[in-house]
């Protein structure tokens, strides 16, 4: 099936000053867009348990976002910066960061020009002793580099990171992350490393907002998908469908599949990356449904989900994934997903309500925010735009409800 989106339906100037540079002091401060089939209010990220619709069950994503810039030298004294992406070896994100000694991982590296050849370096004082990290380009690529770091500390490479790296804060900020950054482009309830982006749409609560609503009778659960940088990279195709979504790798426990499975059609997604979690699981089951198997190490396609049947619905896919899962005696699905969630027709299986933040032009997540709002995504953003909304990672919030 030939298929055209054309991004430039789906653009809007951004004023500069619309974005927001950094957080609000408080986290629940922020202003929170309501938008219920096409009628918009304006309330407080605070009331949002008094805005959605009783019984909801929350997802959210628990990836925390690593330290993946280092800044190194070569012995010229030339400044490189390497930006961990994805481990290679170990491929796995828990053992790359319980390494000791080497790695490797897929990488970002600016000033690549000057890294021609041999090794960059950064030497620090860990315990009254000097210690060496060094770095070889062990395979070049047009856009990313395999980098092999080794080190004479006795640390794992985690460990590293969270000594000499730097938080990755989004190119659109405009800035050089900052102490603030360490706690705030963290959600509160982050716990997995692996991530390079912040799952944004999560910022907005806090212990008490969340008690608060745990009162109101809302239930809680969690994924993990590891937000890569793919998520800063703009669609340049004028046609996005041509648009080569990148790999992300997730996580969810067969607890999570009962706990969706039981309060389906009240599953509120916070982040567009639980909603690409929680809408890439019907394909993993069709997998299983005709074929035996979720075939979990082969991604979720692009287009996948998109050929599934129409009478296939989410509660006959959690039924097969949690069968699956309860034969083969395990406790979890690991799996990863390059699904395009775009206003093509994509049918929302699992996710019924959606709380997200305000996104970039021409971008994949404005795509998928025009899927859900069936197109309607403009007045959104002309409300947010007219009643003083910021935009992006730091900026306000909307639930999006159907």
């Amino acid at each position: 099936m030939e298929r055209h989106i054309l991004m430039e339906d789906y653009a809007y100037e951004l004023p500069e000053e619309r974005i927001a540079r950094f957080p609000l002091e408080e986290r629940s401060a922020s202003k929170l867009l309501v938008w219920r089939a096409g009628a918009i209010a304006e309330r407080r990220f605070a009331d949002l348990g008094e805005v959605l619709p009783e019984g909801q069950l929350l997802v959210f994503n628990n990836t925390k976002v690593i330290r993946a810039r280092i800044v190194m030298h070569k012995p010229s004294g030339a400044r490189i910066e390497v930006f961990c992406l994805e481990p290679r070896e170990p491929a796995d994100y828990e053992r790359a960061f319980a390494a000791r000694g080497e790695c490797l991982w897929s990488c970002i590296v600016g000033n690549l020009k000057k890294w021609k050849e041999g090794a960059v370096r950064i030497r620090f004082d860990l315990d009254g002793r000097e210690e060496l990290v060094e770095a070889e380009i062990a395979e070049r690529g047009a856009r990313e580099q395999l980098v092999r770091f080794r080190w004479t500390a006795d640390r794992t490479f985690g460990e590293l990171l969270e000594l000499l790296g730097r938080i990755p804060i989004p190119p659109y900020l405009g800035r050089e992350s900052e102490e603030i950054d360490n706690t705030r482009y963290q959600t509160v309830y982050s716990k997995i490393e692996g991530s390079v982006a912040a799952p944004t749409a999560g910022l907005h609560f806090t212990p008490e907002v969340i008690a608060a609503m745990r009162c109101r009778g809302f239930a809680f659960e969690e994924v993990t998908l590891h937000v890569g940088a793919g998520t800063f990279l703009p669609v340049k195709e004028a046609d996005a469908a041509r648009h080569a979504m990148h790999t992300e790798h997730f996580e969810i426990t067969l607890a999570t599949l009962r706990a969706l499975r039981a309060r389906l059609g009240a599953v509120t997604a916070v982040g567009t990356t639980s909603v690409r979690t929680l809408e890439s699981l019907p394909a993993l089951a069709w997998r299983i449904r005709t074929g035996g198997t979720p075939d979990a190490a082969r991604a979720v396609g692009q287009w996948e989900p998109y050929d599934l049947p129409a009478s296939y619905t989410g509660a006959e896919a959690l039924d097969d994934l949690a069968g699956y899962l309860e034969r083969e005696g395990m406790d979890r699905l690991k799996a990863s997903t390059q699904i395009m969630i775009a206003p093509l027709g994509f049918e929302f299986r699992v996710v019924r309500n959606i709380v997200t933040n305000f996104h970039q032009p021409s971008s994949t997540l404005l795509l998928l925010v025009a899927a859900y709002t069936r197109g309607a995504w403009r007045p959104i953003y002309d409300y947010a735009l007219g009643h003083g909304f910021r935009f992006l990672s730091y900026g306000d919030s909307s639930v999006l409800m159907r």
